[in-house]
């Protein structure tokens, strides 16, 4: 009776891939954990730069389509009313009547947008490059600047 007590703890022991370990050892040692997280350290600070380079990319094709946007939105404002926006206007005549009777607006589906900076885009109107300018100054929030600091435009 004794000896089948001791065989059933000797199955208990034995873990699926046939080696034998003692109850309550189950798990990694620290050294492995230390190895893993090693490993995924030097592999976050291999990917994580080019992943944020991505994403300012992004963000300055982001700033260039909503440019694109608002000056489309602002052709159609011109085209109705018979001129562009005034400065004291802004964009904010894309989304609401500043007072003209041949405003058929809103020309924008929703307000107008923050730069992916969150800053509002710029307009001039007369513009120093066009008819009229609209620009964000990019991450930085200042004029000029490199990479993406650099300003987007619609010139």
């Amino acid at each position: 009776m004794m000896m089948d007590c001791d065989v059933n703890t000797e199955i208990l022991a034995t873990v699926d891939n046939g080696k034998r370990q003692r109850p309550g050892q189950a798990g990694f040692s620290l050294i492995e954990l230390l190895i893993v997280l090693i490993i995924l350290g030097l592999l976050a600070s291999l990917v994580g730069p080019r992943m944020f380079g991505k994403l300012e990319m992004a963000k300055q094709k982001t700033a260039k389509a909503q440019i694109e946007m608002l000056l489309t939105a602002l052709e159609t404002y011109r085209l109705d009313v018979g001129r562009y926006p005034g400065n004291n206007e802004g964009l904010d005549a894309l989304v609401r009547n500043p007072g003209e009777d041949k405003w058929d607006g809103p020309y924008l589906a929703k307000q107008v947008p923050l730069d992916p900076w969150d800053a509002p885009y710029f307009y001039m109107n007369p513009g120093e490059h066009g008819e009229v300018d609209v620009y964000s100054f990019g991450a930085d929030k200042q004029p000029g600047g490199e990479g993406e600091n650099s300003d987007v435009v619609s010139w």
